[in-house]
């Protein structure tokens, strides 16, 4: 696939998800970037602020399978994965799959689970796969978990361990709307819900096609130190207890890569990078200090890190100079 064609793809998915959501275009560009990207994202904030119906309207722009599951702390992990049960009419044991097996999966309040169910996503978010009783099967593809947390309500909920949250490609906070937002989210929503009209737009043979060839993006070797140095400043940064790993930097890369296509490029630009550090690097730190504000202190130190590595130059962004798609 062409890049021009992952840049029309991305609009017809933006355009019809704009359809149900109000606003939130960076939140629906972050949404389509993991995707292309085959990578999970995790949705974060308050209550009612429409993010299980974003996940919807995504899946929904996409002619493929999609599953709910509602998180809670008496879910176990075979809910997820599925069970062999036995047959008595057949004698034998046949395997009943979980929602696991599906293209879009929407985990909804993961953090209220207990962390026994929590772990099960780990080898089917990073291998696409499930080992049951021994037996592994393969994962469908594409694959994308999307999961949603309340950050206020802590009460009786299990946070996600740092192993969990590096699974996440790119972590997206909603926040909320304007006042004309507001208002034209009621004028939408006061007759009928927009979301049971929608259509997909895209196949999964169009998404599977985009995942494999959004990497032949051109990306000089410049940009590819710079990312590296990024990692290891924040592994030096002193408010930093644990920095970004490889596979970080590797996630980095791969958002980037797609970000620079979507803004109709055929190279990755030092912008890109900076665009995307804080979607895909902020929930892959550790600090040192809680703070009560933690997402601004996130921020803080990531600039603080982005500031601190010096941008390569111009030269070699552009190969044979083509910088258009």
């Amino acid at each position: 696939m062409k890049f021009v064609q992952i840049y029309e793809m991305s609009q017809k998915i933006k355009q019809n998800i704009q359809k149900v959501i109000v606003g939130k275009d960076d939140v629906i560009e972050l949404m389509i970037i993991s995707l292309i990207a085959s990578g999970h994202i995790l949705l974060e904030d308050v209550p009612g602020m429409g993010k299980t119906l974003l996940a919807k309207a995504m899946a929904a722009s996409i002619d493929s399978d999609f599953k709910r599951i509602q998180f809670t702390p008496d879910l176990l992990p075979s809910d997820l994965t599925g069970i062999n049960f036995f047959n008595q009419k057949k004698s034998e044991f046949e395997f009943r799959p979980g929602p696991i097996f599906t293209n879009i999966l929407l985990a909804d309040e993961i953090n209220r689970a207990t962390p026994r169910t929590q772990s099960s996503l780990l080898e089917c978010m990073e291998e696409r796969q499930v080992t049951i009783d021994g037996d592994t099967k393969k994962i469908q593809s594409p694959f994308m978990v999307i999961a949603t947390q309340n950050p206020i309500e802590t009460q009786g909920t299990f946070p996600l361990p740092e192993a969990q949250l590096d699974r996440f490609l790119i972590k997206i906070d909603m926040g909320y709307p304007t006042t004309e937002e507001g208002t034209l989210i009621l004028s939408r929503f006061k007759d009928d819900n927009p979301l049971e009209k929608l259509e997909p737009v895209v196949t999964r043979e169009d998404i599977k096609m985009a995942q494999k060839s959004y990497s032949e993006i051109f990306v000089s070797p410049d940009i590819l130190e710079y990312i590296v140095k990024i990692g290891e400043a924040s592994r030096k940064h002193p408010e930093v207890i644990l920095g970004i790993s490889p596979r970080g930097t590797q996630a980095l890369l791969k958002a980037s890569s797609v970000y620079a296509i979507l803004k109709g490029r055929d190279y990755v630009l030092p912008d890109d990078v900076k665009a995307m550090s804080g979607p895909v690097l902020s929930h892959r730190l550790i600090l040192r200090r809680v703070s009560r504000i933690r997402e601004d202190y996130l921020n803080s130190v990531l600039s603080d890190i982005i500031k601190d590595v010096p941008v390569p130059s111009e030269d070699d962004f552009i190969e044979d100079g083509e910088n258009k798609i």
